[in-house]
């Protein structure tokens, strides 16, 4: 028989030690390797990626004689304190940096950029930079520019990790000396871009970029008097998270989002009750948060209401925070499929 539990109701208290346990790769990348990338024989820069960042990892843990400050005042150095990989959708980036991780020695953190600036929100910005300068290797995934503010903050942290030795290596969709470009022309940010593109060994993994593929089509939703008996049905034995999406959406702005990982720890499927359109974007901007930890941890989902298709408004799939709601949409409608057809969610 199910376990049957509800998220509206769990407010996970979490320690400092349990927030940074998180910061490591996906069960998705769990025991990927640079043996288990296979690039595309067509593609050479994607080989050149792995001879990269093998060398790279080589020298973490290593001191380094040029600090960031002696980098921008000093003589310049052949080597640079961290490495970014450019790249569309589906070139292997993620792989590669958690490759990166796993093969790296001491101790490393490994997350996305949201992850950590909800990071600096939970412990403040300085006692972010005091914790993350005892490791040797920070990994910071999906690099975002949707917010001046928050880019400005993790250029800041960078170079602050940097200039205490720490290795930093970075994914992302732009190139680090077009971030903003086009978007925000504030000549602090802009100043803050190019400190951070100078910090980087920039290398653009070339590839078949999956942006053109489109959404995959999102399941019928069931009739909501079915679906918590088809969740137990199809999930015996497991814990399910049975909620009222309204009362999810409410919950979630009462829990800090660097929380939520903790909050699905204990479930195996989640089971939502009508679904809707979202319209207040700071409520979206929290879900997209949430969606990420569900995929994160493969908790297949089992719905009545809107598909996920319609979660956000046309005007949020179409203006500055797009990519993100893209990405919200594509996981959850992945993990619908999963939890509605058997379809794993890749």
């Amino acid at each position: 028989m199910a376990t049957i539990t509800h998220l509206s109701e769990t407010k996970p208290n979490v320690s400092i030690e349990e927030l940074l346990a998180g910061f490591h790769p996906s069960y998705r990348f769990g025991e990927v390797s640079f043996n288990t990338y296979r690039p595309d024989p067509s593609q050479p820069s994607q080989t050149e990626a792995v001879n990269k960042l093998k060398a790279f990892a080589e020298t973490v843990g290593k001191k380094d004689s040029g600090s960031f400050l002696t980098k921008l005042f000093g003589k310049k150095k052949e080597t640079k304190n961290g490495i970014y990989l450019d790249g569309g959708f589906g070139v292997g980036k993620t792989h590669l940096l958690a490759s990166l991780w796993h093969a790296a020695p001491g101790r490393k953190a490994f997350g996305t950029f949201v992850e950590y600036t909800n990071l600096v929100g939970a412990l403040s910005f300085r006692q972010t930079v005091d914790v993350l300068s005892q490791y040797s290797l920070v990994c910071i995934d999906e690099f975002e520019l949707d917010d001046p503010g928050d880019t400005v903050l993790m250029s800041r942290l960078m170079r602050e990790l940097s200039d205490a030795g720490v290795k930093l290596a970075a994914t992302s969709n732009t190139l680090p000396g077009a971030l903003g470009e086009g978007r925000f022309a504030a000549v602090d940010f802009q100043r803050e871009i190019k400190t951070l593109s100078e910090q980087f060994d920039v290398h653009r993994v070339e590839g078949e970029d999956f942006r053109h593929r489109g959404l995959p089509d999102a399941p019928v939703p069931l009739e909501d008097q079915q679906i918590e008996g088809f969740a137990e049905e199809r999930y015996p034995n497991k814990t399910l998270a049975v909620d009222h999406f309204d009362q999810l959406v409410a919950h979630l702005s009462q829990v800090h989002p660097s929380r939520y990982r903790q909050l699905l720890s204990e479930t195996d499927a989640l089971v939502l009750h009508n679904v809707d359109t979202i319209t207040d974007q700071a409520i979206a901007l929290r879900f997209v948060v949430l969606a990420d930890r569900l995929y994160d941890k493969d908790v297949p989902i089992i719905a009545s209401g809107k598909p996920f298709s319609e979660l956000f408004t046309p005007e949020m799939m179409s203006g500055g925070y797009q990519k993100k709601y893209y990405r919200a949409v594509s996981r959850l409608t992945a993990l619908a499929r999963e939890g509605q057809i058997g379809e794993p969610a890749i």
